[in-house]
């Protein structure tokens, strides 16, 4: 027969782990149900949302771009080559004393064709040459390019004149910025409307379009004038820049919070 000391001690082993048990199994119990739910992902399946935003802004132009045709003829090739040279050293020193630099005057697209008349007879030849120049003194611009085609006279031909941003990017950083504040906040009224969180940002795409404003010109062909009465008028007026992106979030059930 067992001794009573050790039925004792075998009763109250038996209890305390059947007390141990039930507090075990009632803290499994209230562990939250939510607590297993996956959080939001930027899988091919999860939900998402997707905004777009869109952001401005504006600065003054500080780079003036000015394409300038010099376009003659003579009976001989010679002579035509001869005469397009002489106007176009001409143009370039006028541009060198208006204070624009050599790295910012550059010639292209110079070109010499055969003039015919009905009969198929050469007449004369034509040479073309295009010389581009960037001009950074707005105050003085008017002033060089009538001192620009009073050089050249009747062969000279203005092709463009373009207002620009030398450096865009600190404008463009402000559109981008606005533009993604703008998407942010569409997609948090849109997640709140729709009773969902947002989770993280699965893409964030840049669609801006490119900066520049060209400016036709109207001055066409210029005219021989020795002492013009005033400088061509030039306003740079100003730029705005344009920023749209394309935000992508993860979409989270609203009773998990934000």
């Amino acid at each position: 027969m067992q001794p009573r000391t050790a039925r004792v001690a075998g009763v109250a082993a038996v209890v305390g782990a059947l007390v141990v048990g039930g507090v075990a199994l009632g803290l499994a119990a209230s562990v939250p149900t939510s607590a297993a739910a996956p959080p939001p992902s930027c899988g091919s399946s999860a939900p998402k949302l997707t905004v777009q935003g869109t952001g401005n802004a504006s600065a003054t132009p500080d780079l003036l771009t000015v394409s300038l045709d010099i376009d003659v003829t003579d009976q001989s090739a010679h002579g035509a080559v001869v005469d397009d040279n002489a106007k176009a050293s001409a143009v370039t020193a006028v541009l060198r004393h208006g204070g624009v630099a050599d790295k910012d005057i550059q010639t292209s697209n110079v070109s010499i064709e055969p003039q015919y008349n009905p009969s198929g007879t050469i007449t004369g030849y034509e040479m073309t040459n295009t010389i581009t120049a960037k001009l950074r003194d707005f105050s003085t611009a008017g002033s060089v390019l009538d001192e620009v085609t009073a050089a050249a006279g009747n062969a000279a031909r203005i092709d463009s004149l373009t207002f620009s941003i030398e450096d865009p990017s600190t404008i463009e950083d402000t559109a981008r910025t606005e533009a993604v504040h703008q998407a942010v906040s569409h997609a948090r009224s849109m997640a709140q409307a729709a009773g969902e969180g947002l989770g993280p940002v699965c893409s964030l795409t840049d669609q801006s379009p490119d900066l520049g404003i060209e400016v036709p010109s109207a001055l066409g062909t210029a005219q021989s004038a020795p002492s013009a009465p005033s400088p061509v008028p030039l306003q740079a007026g100003s730029q705005e820049v344009s920023a749209q992106i394309t935000l992508v979030y993860a979409l989270r059930p609203a009773r998990l919070g934000p």
